[in-house]
């Protein structure tokens, strides 16, 4: 099983959502995060003062799901994602060694 973390713009998520729910990947966590990498941050002005802004608002999207869903998933997110300006994101994939669904006790595929 294969962890996959995306990083990407806010106004992506809901197209993002959908895209995976093409492929047949119906779980997934949503969570809002501050970051930045490239794209560095900017400044703005707030009653005239003028103040960087370090860390942009992103989402940070975490599904599980079986090997052979892989690509397909990070194709859904990308091609979803994409906005072709700096800042889109990246992707994370990492192994999954075990999971369990806490209300059944079923684990592993099963559990997802």
């Amino acid at each position: 099983m294969k962890r996959v973390d995306a990083i990407i713009k806010p106004f992506k998520l809901d197209d993002v959502r959908e895209a995976l729910s093409e492929v047949g990947i119906t779980g997934m966590t949503a969570t809002e995060v501050k970051g930045f990498g490239r794209q560095k941050g900017h400044t703005e002005l707030y009653r005239g003062a003028e103040y960087v802004v370090d860390f942009l608002p992103k989402v940070k999207i975490e599904v599980v799901i079986n090997d052979d869903q892989l690509d397909a998933c990070i194709d859904a997110i990308t091609n979803a994602a994409r906005t072709g300006k700096i800042g889109d994101g990246k992707i994370f994939v990492s192994t999954v060694e075990r999971v369990i669904r806490i209300r059944t006790g079923e684990e592993n595929e099963a559990a997802i």
